[in-house]
């Protein structure tokens, strides 16, 4: 089973070379072309792509509007795109030549990320005008070299004064330790004997005392504060291991950095928007990923990622995986099975116990969730997973995370249900085995904030269809019910019952008082609910009890 590197740095991740285009594109030198009679000008047949002209730091910027050329195009261009046979504005985030020609990496405006695709150039109308991005704003200067100024501007003559003072006392003592050494005088001027000289030389380093190579020099009288300024900060930085100065990295150096050494960092936003895959290969479905996942870089030049559905291991080559799958004996996830009926089952799987097939999971469900950001530390949590069985064995249709201990009380910390069984029903069934956890451990649940795009529409309509279900229930034997018990019957929050509860508009004020009402719009929901097959859960097939743990086993440390 393959393991994954440890990520590099914190907050967000390194990919493949299209990703980074953008830090490239400085480096392409622009090929000046008259503007183009017809769409066939317009379109040149291969070869690099060139950038816009860059603008001197004297002369006028560009116009943010305007019309240009293929060639002209770069990343952060804004253009018009066709896509279902209608024209959108676009937003270039990578610009690749593939056989000879180009193609563009493109964000659609105010669209989901997971809409973005790569295009080729005769989708984009190029007799628009082009947005071209906005001028980058000055720097500002570190902050080493803010507080050196500040520090000059602070300098007094007296406190120059004596700051020169300081630095004049070891230079004289120095001197007269060489002095001492090379000519033996008995009195020197700045007082020492030819013994305290003898003692002071001794306890100088060999390189110091060394005849070929000269005494370090001190800032002497007429070196002004600033230039001692930098020669203190120049003595005083700390050395690496090898005794060479740590190198300090740009941010674009730092990025080029992460990019070359590998993508098993996390995410860097200027990196992580561009897809790094295109097709995915999971059992016997073929998948288009959504988002940027950190998988090994070497992966990322390949057509097809290639993953084990059921040891989640991953490979670049369709022969490697061919004998993978000859040799992988699991058939199921390696955990305890604490439930099964005739349609899924559910597997409890420990996050330090199987850190591989943990992480290989949280790097194959990254693929679909944009904000998910913890995928290599896995050992505070606890994975439950839904399956489907066959004749082959359990093939994972979702999950969700939860901590082993969460201070906020949260029932689940990520959840997915893979594309392939979307719009089925697997959804509610993960959020309603996440509450049944919660009923059988007797705390209130929540998920954790904030909640994906489709991960709330999920949420809210389960906790519609359950908060009818129940009020529709009661109106025959109660009449009467509170938020409270509502939450107590459901295992939800008082929060989120409240909040539903205001969506629905079933919350009233009556004499004084908030009250709970059916209207007919949720009388009628209940009856389509009522006619709807759905896919419910026996809660008398959970063997399962609350896992209890240790203060050791819930230390984390590496």
């Amino acid at each position: 089973m393959r393991s994954t590197a440890p990520p590099g740095s914190s907050s967000q991740l390194a990919g493949e070379d299209a990703a980074m285009s953008s830090q490239a594109s400085p480096s392409i030198q622009a090929t000046p072309q008259p503007r183009p009679s017809s769409a066939m000008d317009r379109n040149p047949p291969s070869g690099s792509i060139s950038a816009a002209p860059s603008v001197p730091s004297g002369s006028p910027s560009p116009p943010l509007l305007s019309i240009a050329t293929l060639a002209q195009l770069r990343v952060g261009c804004k253009v018009w795109v066709s896509k279902d046979n209608e024209y959108r504005v676009a937003e270039l985030l990578s610009i690749h030549t593939k056989k000879g020609e180009p193609v563009f990496y493109v964000h659609y405006q105010d669209f989901n990320k997971r809409l973005d695709e790569w295009v080729t150039a005769p989708r984009l109308d190029l007799s628009r005008p082009v947005e071209w991005p906005r001028p980058e704003k000055p720097k500002k200067p570190p902050a080493s070299a803010t507080s050196k100024n500040s520090k000059s501007a602070r300098d007094t003559p007296l406190a120059r004064d004596r700051k020169n003072k300081r630095s004049r006392v070891p230079a004289k003592i120095a001197k007269a330790a060489q002095l001492a050494r090379a000519r033996g005088k008995e009195n020197i001027d700045s007082g020492l004997s030819k013994d305290d000289a003898e003692t002071f030389v001794d306890g100088l380093t060999p390189a110091t005392t060394n005849n070929a190579t000269p005494l370090p020099s001190t800032p002497s009288e007429d070196v002004d504060a600033k230039d001692a300024d930098l020669m203190d900060l120049d003595d005083t930085q700390a050395d690496t291991a090898d005794g060479q100065q740590p190198e300090n990295y740009s941010r674009e150096e730092e990025i080029e950095k992460l990019r070359t050494s590998g993508s098993m960092t996390q995410n860097a936003h200027e990196i992580s928007r561009v897809r790094n895959f295109m097709q995915i290969q999971f059992g016997k479905h073929e998948i288009e990923p959504w988002y940027f996942s950190p998988y090994p870089i070497e992966f990322t030049e390949e057509d097809c990622l290639f993953i084990c559905e059921f040891c989640l291991s991953y490979y670049g080559s369709i022969k490697q995986f061919q004998r993978h799958r000859v040799k992988c004996q699991l058939q199921h996830p390696p955990g305890n099975e604490i439930y099964r009926d005739e349609n899924v089952s559910f597997f409890e799987i420990d996050g330090r116990r199987q850190r591989t097939w943990c992480r290989n999971l949280c790097l194959f469900s990254k693929l679909f969730l944009d904000h998910k950001t913890l995928y290599y530390d896995v050992d505070p949590f606890l994975f439950y997973c839904m399956t489907r069985r066959d004749e082959l064995g359990h093939h994972l249709v979702g999950y969700f995370s939860k901590e082993k201990e969460s201070a906020e009380q949260y029932n689940v910390a990520c959840i997915l249900t893979l594309p392939q069984y979307q719009r089925l029903g697997y959804g509610k069934l993960l959020i309603e085995f996440s509450y049944e956890l919660s009923k059988k451990e007797g705390k209130l649940g929540s998920p954790e904030k904030p909640l994906s795009d489709l991960g709330l529409l999920s949420y809210r309509a389960y906790w519609s269809d359950t908060i009818i279900e129940l009020l529709a229930d009661k109106e025959h034997d109660v009449k009467e019910t509170t938020i409270e018990e509502i939450a107590t019957t459901t295992s939800m929050t008082t929060q989120d019952v409240l909040h539903t509860l205001q969506t629905l508009n079933m919350l009233k004020y009556y004499r004084g008082q908030h009250i709970i009402c059916l209207t007919n719009g949720v009388l009628e929901h209940r009856d389509k609910l009522n006619k709807r097959r759905r896919r419910r859960l026996d809660p008398q097939k959970l063997q399962w009890k609350p896992p209890v743990f240790t203060p050791a086993q819930l230390r984390f440390a590496w």
